[in-house]
């Protein structure tokens, strides 16, 4: 699932001002058969690695008569043998919560691989994950039924790993999202997507940590992340985190693996808040792009070196550029937190917010060292 750990290399990172290549785990969007391996390495917060759902060779088509996969536990049972009354509340709860949420859940087919989505709405609008619909513009999208329609991009913004694709077909069920900051550790939830091509798949676990802040393998570092026992693999990116309310709380996608064990990391798996998708949705449904992002920009190309984060460039008239910041520079903390590589960067940034003063610590070419204050843009969608 995932190839030891390569080394970091020079390199310059896409033109989003602070998210810039970590390399990480991608364990892609399953198929049927096999899930691809991808590179790995050390997650400065886990000590690991992580993997998004994306990315493995699919199959030319969605295998026929593909199955709902279920997996029920023995309910409790009293010392007479009958079935708590607790016990058996919370798994018909969890019954019923399954049986409403499936036909919202489908299958997202590219080029490159399979991943899950979420209908947002009767209009056939599909919220789904950045990276599961890569660079393509056409889906094939299948829902739970079977049915299966052809998808078209509205919009994709990147830093949040949010996109939404569109469908038209009738009678559509609408997933309800809720409201992410009302979760609280220790939450029931479900993970419910397609997970190496089984459509409709379902697993369960509690919510381990909220607010977290993650990076992905291409450098996008997530805020307002939620952690997860509940299993996600190779496949559940862009599906649905659910709470025993049937609401959608989270879209499920990263998990977190361990190279020196060589394969996954039981019981930690990542959801972008239901909050956080919402936000990004709205505004690329409305004009197919984000004007509000939320989110913290430096404004500048960065990369990682032997020497640590590099400045490649920065953008003219942008946040550091005003506080003097020079192509060459390389960033040594901010707000006394050390960047070591750009990932750790990423997520320290992600923590901050537009109009926020930061500190940046950064050594010049000529060995001088400075300290910046960089008032944050926002990041441009």
């Amino acid at each position: 699932m995932v190839e030891p750990r390569r080394p970091i290399m020079r390199h310059v990172a896409a033109p989003l001002g602070l998210l810039l290549a970590v390399a990480l785990a991608t364990a892609a969007c399953g198929s049927s058969t096999t899930a691809s391996s991808t590179t790995a390495s050390s997650n400065p917060l886990m000590g690991g690695a992580l993997s998004t759902g994306i990315l493995v060779p699919n199959p030319s088509t969605i295998p026929a008569g593909l199955t709902t996969a279920t997996s029920t536990e023995a309910p409790a049972t009293s010392s007479d043998g009958s079935i708590s009354v607790g016990a058996a509340a919370l798994q018909s709860q969890m019954v019923s919560v399954i049986k409403q949420l499936t036909p919202a859940v489908v299958v997202i087919e590219t080029d490159q691989g399979l991943g899950s989505g979420v209908i947002y709405d009767t209009a056939g609008h599909i919220v789904t994950n950045a990276h599961v619909v890569g660079t393509s513009k056409t889906f094939k999208v299948t829902l739970s039924s079977g049915k299966v329609y052809t998808g078209t991009l509205v919009g994709s913004f990147t830093p949040d790993d949010i996109a939404v694709i569109k469908i038209s077909a009738p009678g559509l069920t609408p997933a309800v999202f809720g409201d992410s900051s009302q979760l609280a550790v220790g939450d029931f939830v479900l993970a419910m997507g397609d997970p190496l091509g089984l459509q409709s798949s379902v697993t369960e676990g509690i919510v381990s940590a909220l607010g977290r802040s993650v990076a992905e393998p291409g450098g996008n570092a997530l805020p307002d992340v939620i952690q997860t026992s509940a299993a996600i693999n190779p496949g559940n990116s862009g599906g649905a985190l659910v709470d025993l309310a049937g609401h959608v709380v989270g879209i499920p996608t990263l998990a977190a693996s361990d190279p020196q064990i060589g394969g996954s990391a039981p019981g930690i798996g990542f959801a972008i808040s239901s909050n956080r998708a919402r936000t990004i949705a709205d505004q690329l449904i409305a004009s197919g792009q984000v004007t509000s992002s939320g989110r913290a920009y430096l404004g500048v190309q960065l990369g990682d070196t032997n020497q640590g984060v590099g400045v490649f460039s920065v953008v003219a008239g942008g946040p550091s550029d005003k506080a003097g910041m020079q192509a060459g520079d390389l960033i040594l903390s901010i707000d006394g937190q050390d960047t070591p590589d750009s990932g750790t960067l990423a997520e320290i940034v992600a923590t901050l917010h537009p109009g926020d003063v930061a500190n940046v610590a950064v050594q010049h070419q000529n060995g001088t060292k400075a300290t910046l204050n960089v008032t944050l843009g926002e990041m441009p969608g």
